[in-house]
This record gives structure tokens, C-alpha cells and sequence, in this order.
């Protein structure tokens, strides 16, 4: 079992606070502010329990160069507005420097200092031991709250470990919590449902979890992969072509396991990858030639919705269409319907299915949605990951 931030007395103690405030920008506004928000309990916490609160994070790929375009400056003023309290920002490029530390030296407990994004500086993603130190020397205990880049070794999410005491925060304990119950000791039936367009990019998971689930769904443009292994014709659709021979090899482990892996019954097919092209539904062995399948159709929701309305743990993860065309994301919106209504254990991973769940007001009927679409992958593949290896265990 892992340290978390409820081991610690924290009166005077400076935080240094890993957390995951990548979020999506249009100029110097932040369009979606969902990963503020979620570090938002472990960063109230340390305030009332007297810590002096620094936080770290990247934002975006500045490749190591100081660039504006990717300062966190806009993520100090969305702070102040949930926190409504001050919120220190240090506008420096080389994110530790004396300006830094003299700012750290006056902080008060409850004062809380946000620093430039950790990325503009070149060693960060090399998990550079130099700068590891520098970032060290600002706090007296490390708070780890940033699951979104929990599977990167770096300076900020491994490194300082190695000089400072480490504990996670809220957030990442309820991720480790929920990913881990699914994995190791899931309420049964348990359901995963895996979407998106490549084999090659879920194979991992889908081979871990093959040998732990009773069923598995599969959506998205994958299913032609399979299809394919099942010598059916596709049109025009998505092939990973890399992946036929193993999209082969899970099809029979899955029957020599008794696990029920289930494809799409019914398809949308479309002319063009575009969202006005014109569109029907049909037999997945009745896909025409100068088409390509673009959602799951209908009867393939009810299904896998029967499915999970069974089901007592769901793990989703990628979407079961094309769903950034609304003409094509019905298949997903179906199926986070559907993971809403089930009374299992819900677990949804980043990315569109997250999205999904979102955009139909669904969050709140979820177990727990994962802020990091990789980690909880690498996490889902059983891998251990480098920014949650480094907490200190009890």
C-alpha cells in the first residue's frame, strides 16, 4: 500500500505537488478545465492542513524551449477562480531559479505558488538528476497527483523522488484504487469493452485483460482487423494490416479460455471518411466494396448493451466510432448510455470515451472516469508505472 497525503503532517512542511494541468487551449483560453479541477481535493487538503503548496506540471510539447504559446500563466488564473483564493505564479523560463526560491522562502502556510511549465526546460524528460535536484530543493515532501503522465520516467514525475519523501495525492490514489480492483480483483462478471481505430495500439491491453475477463466487446475501427482475420470482407474500412495475425491469435485464445469476445453484428457504412457522406446500415457481411465502416449500427448497441447491463465491473476504453462526426458517434454515445445505466463497477478510460461520457452528462453516473488515457493503458497492460513506483509504500 502506497503513502498518500493523509500520512503526513503537513503544518509549515512545503508540498511539492506533480499535478496534470495539460489541458486543451484555444489561444489563452483553457477550453476544458476537467484536469484542474480533479487535483483541485488534494490541493484544499494540503492548504488546510497548513502546507506552503508549490505545483508543478507541463502543458503541451514546447520540445524542451521556453515558448509562451505553452505557459501555464493561464492555468494560475483558472486556480484562482476555482480556489478563490491568491495564486503565486512564477513567470521564469528556467522553471527553478534563485527568482524561484526567493519566492518559495516567503511563502506562508496556505500560500500556494504555481511554477512555469516544467517541459521549457530540456532535462525534464530526460529525468535529468540536475534537474531532479533543483526541483527537489523547493519542497520537503513530494506529492505525486499527476496520473496523466504517470508512465513517463521524468525529472517532475520520478526523479525528484529520489530526494524527497513521496505520497500521492487523492487523485491519483482513487485512479491506483479502481484500476487495480479491476485488474487484480474484479467483481464478476467482469466487462471490457476496447474501441478505437488500431489492434496494434490496444494489443497489450487486450492480451492482459483476455486472461482476467469473462467477456470481451470490441468496437471501433479495430473490429475490421478482425473481420479481416475472419476473412470477411471490409470495403474500404480501417485495416491494421500488421495486426490480422494477431487479431487471429486473440480470436482463438479467447474460444480456448471460454471468454465470450464479441464484434459488431451491424455496421454504418459510409462512401467517404466525412461526416455528410451519405450513409446505411448493413450486415457486417454485407459490407459493399466502395464503402467503409464508420460506427457500430443498432442491433450491435442492443447487444453489447445486454451485455453490460449484466456486467458487475465495465472497464471502456476507445471509442466504437468515428465519434468526432456526430453522424457516426452514435455506437459510442450508445454504449455510454449504456455504462451509465449498468449497476457494475464503472471505469472509463481517457480520451473520446471519457468525452462521451461527458458530453451526455454522464460523469456523474460513472465510477471513476481516468484522467490519463496512456497511463491507465500501461496500467491496464499490467505494466508498472514509473510515477506511481516511486511513491513511498507504508
Amino acid at each position: 500500500m502506497k503513502k498518500t497525503i493523509k500520512d503526513i503532517e503537513w503544518q509549515g512542511k512545503k508540498a511539492l505537488v506533480r499535478c496534470d494541468f495539460n489541458v486543451p487551449m484555444e489561444g489563452n483560453e483553457i477550453t476544458d478545465d476537467t484536469r484542474i479541477r480533479a487535483a483541485l481535493p488534494t490541493i484544499n487538503y494540503l492548504i488546510e492542513n497548513g502546507a506552503k503548496v508549490i505545483l508543478m506540471s507541463h502543458l503541451g510539447r514546447p520540445k524542451g524551449e521556453a515558448n509562451q504559446k505553452y505557459s501555464l500563466g493561464p492555468v494560475a488564473i483558472r486556480l484562482h477562480e476555482l480556489l478563490n483564493r491568491p495564486i503565486e505564479f512564477s513567470p521564469w523560463d528556467k522553471v527553478v531559479d534563485e527568482n524561484v526560491k526567493a519566492i518559495v522562502h516567503k511563502l506562508n502556510p496556505g500560500d500556494v505558488l504555481l511554477l512555469e511549465n516544467v517541459r521549457f526546460r530540456p532535462e525534464e524528460e530526460k529525468n535529468d538528476v540536475d534537474f531532479s535536484k533543483e526541483l527537489a530543493s523547493l519542497g520537503d515532501i513530494f506529492v505525486q497527483e499527476a496520473f496523466g503522465t504517470a508512465h513517463r520516467a521524468h525529472s517532475s514525475t520520478a526523479g525528484v523522488a529520489d530526494y524527497l519523501p513521496a505520497v500521492s495525492g487523492f487523485l491519483i490514489e482513487k485512479e491506483v484504487k479502481f484500476l487495480d480492483s479491476a485488474v487484480n480483483n474484479p467483481e464478476r462478471p467482469f466487462v471490457a469493452i476496447m474501441g478505437g481505430a488500431k489492434v496494434g495500439d490496444k494489443i497489450k491491453v487486450i492480451e492482459n485483460l483476455i486472461e482476467k475477463v469473462d467477456s470481451l466487446i470490441i468496437g471501433g475501427g479495430m473490429a475490421f482487423t478482425f473481420f479481416k482475420a475472419k476473412d470477411l470482407n471490409i470495403g474500404k474500412s480501417i485495416l491494421d494490416e500488421e495486426s490480422i495475425g494477431i487479431a487471429e491469435d486473440l480470436l482463438k485464445k479467447a474460444r480456448e479460455k471460454g471468454i465470450k469476445l464479441y464484434l459488431p453484428v451491424d455496421v454504418v457504412v459510409a462512401e467517404e471518411f466525412n461526416n455528410d457522406s451519405p450513409s446505411k446500415i448493413v450486415n457486417i457481411e454485407e459490407i459493399p466494396e466502395d464503402m467503409m465502416g464508420l460506427d457500430i449500427g443498432p442491433e450491435t448497441i442492443d447487444r453489447y448493451s445486454e451485455v453490460i447491463k449484466e456486467a458487475k465491473t465495465v472497464v471502456w476504453n476507445g471509442p466504437m466510432g468515428v465519434f468526432e462526426m456526430p453522424n457516426f458517434a452514435k455506437g459510442t454515445l450508445g454504449i455510454a448510455q449504456a455504462v451509465a445505466d449498468s449497476n457494475a463497477i464503472t471505469i472509463v478510460g481517457g480520451g473520446d470515451s471519457a468525452a462521451a461520457v461527458e458530453q451526455m452528462g454522464l460523469a456523474d453516473k460513472m465510477s471513476h472516469i481516468s484522467t490519463g488515457g496512456g497511463a491507465s493503458l500501461e496500467y491496464l497492460e499490467g505494466r508498472v508505472l514509473p510515477g506511481i513506483d516511486v511513491i513511498d509504500n507504508i
